[in-house]
């Protein structure tokens, strides 16, 4: 579990970077392929698999995290403008409750997105091993 965490970390770090998906994936291709067995690939892709449940919440949550993180970070804005102007704690929660669901739903699509990419580089790893003349 602690490799499938560091290769989750390395494909974090490839999302920061602005670059086509192909670029990503060749880039982290190459670490991976340093730095981990081709037994411990295959692990670390069945542990990757077990752990991902496709279902459409987390689909649009990786696809459109901005977006479905919006509504909370308004509830968030909201609150705080009618906690201080209204003088309303009530209103000040809702805008730290909003702020944290907000955040959470983006470092959830952040992480989900990690995960494809880390699944898509497994894939072309696969490809590339099967086919070498390429």
């Amino acid at each position: 579990m602690a490799q499938l965490e560091r290769l989750l970390k390395m494909a974090e770090d490839e999302l920061t970077q602005y670059s086509t998906d192909a670029r990503k994936i060749e880039k982290l291709r190459r670490k991976i392929g340093l730095s981990v067995s081709a037994a411990e690939q295959r692990q670390v892709k069945s542990e990757l698999l077990a752990t991902m449940q496709p279902n459409i919440i987390t689909q649009t949550v990786e696809e459109q995290r901005q977006v479905v993180a919006l509504p909370f970070w308004g509830i968030a804005g909201l609150g705080l403008l009618f906690g201080i102007s209204l003088n309303q704690p009530l209103a000040l929660l809702a805008a730290i409750g909003g702020s944290v669901a907000a955040f959470k739903i983006q470092q959830w699509g952040w992480r989900l997105q990690a995960k494809r990419l880390l699944l898509q580089t497994f894939a072309d790893i696969e490809a590339r091993v099967s086919q070498p003349n390429k």
